[in-house]
């Protein structure tokens, strides 16, 4: 499991455990699944899918950066 923070400008869109993580990085679409190797990325458009104990979610997005440090994923975007 990782732990997982989304926020846009307006709000936190979720901060909780997640199970994976695909995001649409600007040099291609990546997976963050627990013990991924430390990253920091700029995102496009696209959709944010994120699984948790709950199911499977999505959220459109227009850009943003993703960072990933020991299981710790923060996600700072524009919906």
């Amino acid at each position: 499991m990782i732990q997982l923070k989304i926020v846009s400008p307006e709000k936190i869109v979720y901060d909780g455990m997640a199970e994976s993580v695909l995001v649409p990085g600007t040099l291609g679409q990546f997976e963050i699944l627990t013990d991924h190797a430390p990253i920091i990325s700029s995102l496009k458009t696209g959709t944010i899918d994120y699984a948790t104990k709950d199911g499977h979610f999505t959220l459109e997005i227009t850009g943003g950066f993703v960072e990933v440090i020991k299981n710790k994923v923060h996600l700072c975007v524009e919906c």
